[in-house]
């Protein structure tokens, strides 16, 4: 099958090319996608060639081309003959999918849209959603407790959200950004700081009677890692959510971690199991469903996070902002925009 798909050539160069996707199997469903979305940290680190972008591989051997996205909904093409829970023309999003225009994916990453009320550009989030909601589990919230959350990317508002609808009180968002920490406080956070005030961390423990319960650091950045841990109260807990790709940082993990016992856990997405939930880990399949009754229910509006539609033949322009701009809003592929002879 023909697809066109963004394809990043070479470092700093996305092009909109023809691709051929693999020869769809029994087990799988031919999706024609409608939206993708943006994750800003992992395809920054593709499109620039950073050699530091996977967990598997050590090697530092940059290789191009590549193709990225995850996160995006679409409408059921084809299904192979041992699909039996979807049918051709429902919504659905995806997870681990790519931007492309049409994909081939293993049924179990393909997630039937329940209700007709969710938009696309909502399910299309879902999947990147699923990262902070797994981290924020790991953390075992309780509601009441204080949370605070380093970065207000796309991930850092989600997580700003999730937090919202577990329960956490009160809510610290965490950016240098003034827009930024302007829209946290929008969508659910009840305080936000700079991190390089002079009395970041006082003013985080004057908020939070004496220290944070549960961290979610998103920015990936030792730094940010070093700050968050001088707001935590005794047995914090802290997840690491955002991808620290520069090792180079040092803590003083005797006094700021050992001491107070703090709890640093590692929440890369790919750290949970892979068929069977238990409490504080949740497989990507019920993780994609609990997100999808947080929408259903009206406790989750992601949509309203989009600040940017673009057309896939704009990528050039969009990941070049992507790898130059301070700050990126949260932004999606409208797949629709083109036609069949595109």
């Amino acid at each position: 099958m023909k697809s066109k798909t963004i394809v990043f050539t070479e470092a700093y160069k996305a092009e909109l090319i023809e691709t051929k996707e693999r020869e769809m199997r029994e087990d799988d469903v031919v999706v024609k996608m409608v939206v993708s979305s943006i994750s800003s940290g992992t395809e920054r680190a593709n499109f620039v060639g950073d050699p530091n972008v996977s967990i598997y591989d050590d090697s530092k051997i940059v290789n191009f081309p590549k193709t990225v996205g995850y996160s995006s909904a679409g409408i059921v093409e084809k299904i192979g003959k041992n699909v039996t829970d979807l049918k051709i023309g429902d919504r659905v999003a995806m997870s681990g999918s790519k931007h492309t225009q049409y994909m081939v994916l293993h049924k179990n990453s393909v997630h039937k849209i329940e209700s007709d009320n969710i938009s696309m550009n909502e399910a299309a989030l879902w999947y990147i959603a699923c990262f902070p909601a797994a981290a924020i589990r790991k953390c075992h919230l309780e509601f009441g407790e204080s949370a605070i959350v380093m970065g207000m990317g796309i991930l850092g508002l989600i997580a700003v959200k999730l937090l919202s609808a577990a329960g956490a009180a009160p809510i610290v968002a965490v950016d240098p950004d003034p827009s930024k920490r302007e829209l946290a406080l929008k969508i659910g956070a009840d305080y936000a700081f700079d991190p390089f005030d002079e009395n970041f961390a006082d003013e985080v423990k004057k908020v939070t009677n004496g220290g944070v319960n549960v961290a979610i650091e998103v920015t990936g950045s030792g730094k940010a890692l070093d700050q968050v841990l001088d707001c935590m109260k005794k047995f914090g807990r802290v997840a690491l959510l955002g991808c620290t790709r520069n090792k180079d940082f040092t803590i003083d993990y005797y006094r700021k971690v050992h001491g107070p016992g703090i709890s640093l856990i590692g929440a890369h997405t790919c750290a949970r199991p892979m068929n069977e939930s238990f409490s504080g880990l949740w497989c990507t399949r019920d993780e994609m469903k609990g997100i999808q009754m947080l929408s259903k229910y009206g406790r989750l509006n992601l949509s309203e996070l989009v600040e940017e539609i673009h057309s896939p033949e704009e990528a050039q322009e969009v990941f070049m902002r992507l790898a130059t701009e301070k700050t990126f809003p949260v932004a999606q592929f409208d797949w629709s925009v083109l036609s069949e002879e595109n």
